[in-house]
């Protein structure tokens, strides 16, 4: 019993060692990402009225659904390589173990892997095309990488570190690829005013609204309406989608009315109409 209690907790602590430091760094680069996202509306998120503990439950919601996802992945992959190394007759296991046995080639193999987790810092900071992008991620693996992580797998302390190293890069790697398909998504959203699941995960919030003076009950701006971004400081966030701009207007000043979540809009939909 002491053994099996021994080897379970031995196998949390792996996947602690391994989750904790993906899930840290995906949460930081999400949190550029939803910058990015208000950013292509010409506000900040909060100008919006997302603060910290709003935005860390945003957050804290999405790595939730994103491990539901991941969860089934990883354990399909398993699998997969489980048939696979039964049918091979032990060949992928002994091929693993080899690996793991030559310092210099699993080295490689972690430093390919780091320097492909920059694939997506290029692709949302720089403009270079995809063979550029990849001479310079695998470049940039072996030349920074490669080395170092050869010395660190001489002890056990320095594979503990190397293991914490890749997942840490490994969750950025997938933070910045969420970040190209949320400001995709987010471009979008601005140029026909139609949002997609991947938005509603991290938060954001597609409520649109009728304005109307509270004065006389009449309606403002043409009777226009507009999506809600969010509240802050005695202000409304708003983006007029038939104009493609973002106004603030005081809380005082105006009357919502007739809300509506995520509305069923025409599949041909286009922001900007009366501004062309």
């Amino acid at each position: 019993m002491e053994n099996e209690s021994g080897s379970v907790v031995e196998l949390l602590e792996r996947i602690g060692s391994v989750v904790l430091p993906v899930g840290v760094a995906l949460y930081a680069v999400l949190y550029i990402g939803i910058e990015e996202i208000y950013g292509v509306f010409g506000v900040s998120p909060q100008q919006a009225g997302i603060d910290q503990a709003v935005l860390f439950g945003r957050l804290s919601g999405a790595l939730v659904l994103l491990l539901l996802l991941l969860l089934p992945t990883l354990g399909l992959i398993v699998g997969v390589l489980w048939v696979l190394d039964k049918l091979t007759l032990g060949s992928i296991g002994r091929l693993s173990r080899a690996v793991r046995r030559r310092p210099w080639i699993a080295a490689l193999v972690a430093a390919l892997w780091c320097g492909a987790s920059y694939w997506g810092f290029f692709s949302v900071f720089g403009d270079l095309d995809l063979t550029a992008m990849m001479i310079i991620a695998v470049g940039l693996g072996v030349l920074t990488f490669l080395v170092p992580f050869r010395l660190l797998r001489r002890k056990p302390v320095g594979r503990a570190g190397m293991k914490l190293l890749v997942g840490a890069l490994t969750g950025l790697g997938l933070g910045f690829l969420l970040i190209i398909q949320l400001l995709s998504a987010a471009t979008d959203a601005h140029r026909t005013g139609q949002t997609d699941l991947l938005l509603a995960a991290v938060g954001f919030q597609s409520q649109w609204a009728d304005l109307k003076n509270p004065e006389d009950n009449k309606p403002l701006y043409e009777g226009r309406r507009m999506m809600l971004l969010g509240e802050s400081e005695g202000t409304y966030v708003l983006y007029d989608c038939d104009k493609g701009e973002t106004i603030r207007r005081p809380i005082e000043a105006t009357l919502l009315a007739a809300i509506e979540s995520d509305p069923e809009l025409p599949q041909d939909h286009t922001c900007g109409t009366l501004a062309e």
